[in-house]
């Protein structure tokens, strides 16, 4: 997920999904329903890449508990938490804590992690080098200009030795951090689900994993990663997310343990990630400390 996302921004995607979503009966849920019975209950869930082999097997899986569930599929992360925030979705399964913290702060809102699906590696691809030493001094590199996957982007290629940052590197370095003198590549931002089109423009590329695909790639062609075994990759799990006043909520934890448990869920959250994925089942006290913490965090930096 998902970054601090601006005011401004949160604001025009929670219109724009006003009005297309105005139409759509809510969920027993969201209406008061009964949270604790999962019977012949309609669970609305934003995601994005609704043709990820995970999201067959999860609504089969589902259903067999007596839960359907509703997939809303959306192009690009702006749109999921304002959908959510706004009782459109009851849940949405597309970010990290980093993404989520900066969507709450700048929101005002209050979205909250009730389950881990896992930890993605945020990969470095190139259509025109095989290997990070092959970049020239000077070619562009793209990153996504989201502000929590542009911090994570700049430190894999820190790491690939491509950049310098001043700071040393945080979850919330931008390009003014970047030391151009030390640097060995111009470094630019896209929108992130424009950059598999934008690769050929360039010498590389942060490719965020719902978009690998699309520029005809595969995962194991990434030239270089960051390592998710990280203690301190944490804030960059990828959750399911609710309202606060649901999070208690019996058939929505019913429907993250059917995630994280079932088999062909899981056989299929490999299969989309082409086996990159690390599958977590991470205490929700932890996603909440991780979140409130990267919260104030954001918040310090203003």
């Amino acid at each position: 997920m998902s970054r601090r996302t601006t005011t401004l921004a949160v604001a025009a995607a929670a219109t724009a999904l006003i009005v297309s979503l105005a139409g759509c009966a809510s969920s027993p849920a969201a209406d008061g329903g009964d949270a604790g019975s999962a019977e012949n209950e309609t669970v609305r869930i934003g995601v994005v890449g609704k043709s990820d082999p995970q999201w067959p097997a999860f609504v089969e899986a589902a259903a067999a508990e007596g839960i359907d569930v509703e997939l809303v599929d959306f192009g690009s992360y702006e749109q999921p938490n304002p959908a959510l925030t706004e009782g459109e979705l009851d849940l949405n399964q597309f970010q990290h804590i980093v993404y989520l913290a900066g969507y709450n702060v700048a929101s005002g809102e209050d979205l909250t992690p009730i389950g881990s699906t896992g930890i993605y590696p945020l990969g470095l691809y190139s259509q025109k080098v095989d290997d990070v030493a092959d970049i020239e001094e000077g070619e562009k590199v793209a990153v996504p200009d989201d502000a929590s996957n542009q911090a994570r982007a700049l430190l894999v290629l820190q790491s690939a030795g491509l950049i310098e940052l001043t700071s040393g590197g945080t979850i919330f370095s931008d390009l003014s951090d970047i030391d151009e003198a030390k640097s060995k590549v111009e470094v630019i931002a896209l929108e992130a689900a424009l950059i598999p089109n934008s690769l050929p423009d360039v010498a590389a590329a942060i490719i965020n994993n719902d978009f690998v695909t699309q520029a005809g790639l595969k995962f194991e062609d990434a030239i270089a990663q960051d390592d998710p075994s990280d203690p301190n990759a944490l804030p960059y799990v990828n959750i399911f997310a609710s309202r606060a006043e649901d999070k208690d909520n019996e058939t929505y934890l019913k429907l993250v343990e059917i995630f994280q448990t079932d088999e062909a869920v899981q056989e299929g959250l490999l299969e989309a990630s082409g086996n990159t994925i690390v599958p977590l089942q991470t205490p929700v006290a932890d996603l909440e400390e991780s979140l409130a913490k990267v919260e104030e965090d954001t918040a310090a930096q203003g």
